[in-house]
């Protein structure tokens, strides 16, 4: 069996729209989505309804556009309501979420555990020198600016900040009462870690990334792979001997139609058995 990743696929745009149909047929293997698969209920359902029968299991994590409310999508949803739906929708069809048990599954060299994981952003990824009540504005400045802060509403949370700091504490207490000695597979939309954060068209887009609270988590939780997108910049980084995988599609402009999309899908790369255990213990 292999473990297969791939994000940031936005099949609500037309050119993607064929995307779930070219990824090929990989019946024994496990696909895991990182995240901006679509935007809408009625979308992710369809998206869901494709995929499931072409791999033995499917992993997801929402991106920030799944979380977007859509004023055409039926009830107008919003912020934790509409992730519990987008939770159920994803159930429906067998697929695993980050509010299901972490799934242990064996690989040629032994067990992993893959834990996906809904962690949001707090808009810490920002110079020192800039507060939190100016950071919108500091972005602004250069052109930077996400849809988020109009379509993405933290309901009943006071602010996104608010519901960032929710969600890693609970993600936090759950992998911290897991076996110490089992090596995990980590998958979030956005980047663990601040310094994967970076962005050279939009340099100033980083406050919608991520959240310094999960900086060293792939050595606190003994990662032996970290998956990723949000970013739209396809690559791998190498911290602390873990391998972390930014596995987006993107846009129609930012990838090969004429490939397919199946040329986009990525094993997920693992450290070497064994170094996870020592970055762990080294802490």
């Amino acid at each position: 069996m292999r473990l297969w990743t791939l994000s940031d696929l936005h099949v609500s745009h037309p050119e993607n729209r064929d995307v779930l149909e070219s990824l090929p047929a990989r019946p024994g293997d496990w696909l895991i989505l990182a995240g901006d698969v679509t935007h809408g209920a009625a979308r992710l359902d369809r998206c869901f309804r494709q995929l499931t029968p072409k791999f033995r299991q499917v992993v997801w994590v929402p991106g920030n556009h799944e979380l977007w409310t859509d004023p055409n999508d039926g009830p107008r949803l919003r912020g934790v309501a509409l992730y519990e739906r987008l939770v159920e929708i994803a159930r429906g069809h067998g697929v695993l979420t980050p509010e299901d048990a972490y799934p242990v599954v064996e690989l040629e060299d032994g067990p992993v555990q893959i834990v996906p994981l809904f962690l949001l952003y707090d808009y810490s990824f920002r110079p020192p020198w800039v507060g939190r009540g100016e950071v919108v504005e500091w972005a602004r400045e250069t052109g930077a600016a996400c849809s988020d802060e109009i379509m993405l509403h933290p309901d009943p949370f006071p602010d996104r900040d608010a519901w960032c700091a929710a969600r890693c504490e609970d993600a936090e207490a759950r992998l911290a009462s897991l076996p110490a000695d089992l090596p995990r597979v980590l998958v979030n939309h956005f980047p663990l870690e601040e310094e994967h954060a970076v962005l050279p068209r939009i340099p100033r887009f980083t406050p919608w990334c991520g959240t310094r609270r999960t900086r060293g988590w792939h050595r606190r939780f003994n990662a032996c792979a970290v998956v990723y997108g949000h970013l739209h910049i396809r690559g791998t980084h190498w911290l602390d001997g873990v391998p972390f995988q930014e596995v987006s599609l993107g846009y129609p402009n930012q990838w090969d139609r004429r490939r397919g999309a199946g040329a986009y899908l990525r094993e997920v790369i693992r450290a070497p058995r064994g170094a996870a255990f020592q970055s762990a213990a080294s802490q």
